[in-house]
């Protein structure tokens, strides 16, 4: 069969799955012949010999498995970066994330910066290629993430600009100076039932405690004691009330919350005052 008949023949597997079962399936026939989209399209009417692989895979996705592992890489601020299912799949939302940090940062020089739960390492890497001279100190409590973002680090050569160390929050970090802490913490509702697409992601990656802010406030916390002027951080759409009562506790001296793509509340960035 061509390219073209293999297309209609399984996109109806996927249609469950996502709501372009088309292009998943080009995707995944591109994954296994090593071409893009492009050329795939240009061949539309040669033979695809590798229907039992391409079987295999749909199989895969077929249970909720995300593309992201298959391919083992995910498109991010316009790059791609490797991915594992060690760490969790970075969402659109959290360029909104990087972009409110880099208002900050590029009016300071030389910038230090701490980012708790590194993960596959998308902000960090982003933050190196971005703003000049910064210098970052990357932790994660699981060694497979931190392979993983180093590993990122190496392949856009920004690994010089990022330190990467096992830790559980900021517990083994001495005490340097930076002047902003970024996060995208775990900050759902640990009896929330997950969704089938996310399901197959690291757990301790997405759960924050019983209410869901418990990570949340203990960065919080932890990034006022260490007199770090800055602090940026995603969080859970219903959260905003929470992050206001918590931070009745400190000297603020500015804080903005953000929307993500649905209008959904997604963020916020702060300037302490010590």
């Amino acid at each position: 069969m061509t390219i073209k008949d293999i297309v209609l023949k399984y996109k109806e597997n996927l249609k469950d799955i996502t709501n372009i079962p088309s292009k998943e399936i080009e995707v995944l026939m591109g994954y296994i012949l090593n071409k893009d989209i492009v050329w795939l399209h240009t061949n539309y009417n040669k033979v695809f010999s590798k229907e039992k692989e391409l079987i295999k895979l749909i199989e895969k996705r077929s249970s909720g498995y995300p593309l992201e592992y298959i391919l083992s890489k995910v498109s991010f601020y316009g790059y791609d970066f490797f991915i594992n299912e060690n760490v969790l799949i970075p969402r659109p939302e959290t360029e909104l994330l990087i972009d409110n940090a880099v208002k900050i940062l590029k009016d300071i020089q030389s910038p230090k910066v701490i980012e708790i739960g590194v993960g596959s390492g998308v902000i960090s890497i982003l933050l190196a290629l971005l703003i000049q001279d910064i210098k970052i100190v990357a932790i994660d409590i699981n060694e497979d993430a931190l392979k993983l973002a180093k590993k990122n680090a190496i392949k856009f050569k920004v690994d010089k600009n990022i330190e990467f160390i096992k830790s559980d929050l900021y517990h083994n970090i001495n005490n340097i100076y930076f002047d902003m802490s970024i996060s995208n913490p775990p900050y759902i509702s640990n009896s929330y039932n997950l969704p089938l697409s996310v399901k197959y992601e690291p757990k301790n990656a997405l759960f924050g405690g019983n209410r869901g802010d418990e990570i949340l406030t203990n960065i919080i916390n932890e990034t006022y004691k260490r007199k770090i002027k800055y602090l940026c951080c995603e969080m859970g759409y219903d959260q905003k009330e929470y992050i206001i009562d918590t931070l009745k506790n400190f000297n603020i001296e500015k804080i903005n919350f953000y929307q993500d793509y649905s209008s959904f509340n997604r963020g916020f960035y702060l300037e302490f005052k010590y």
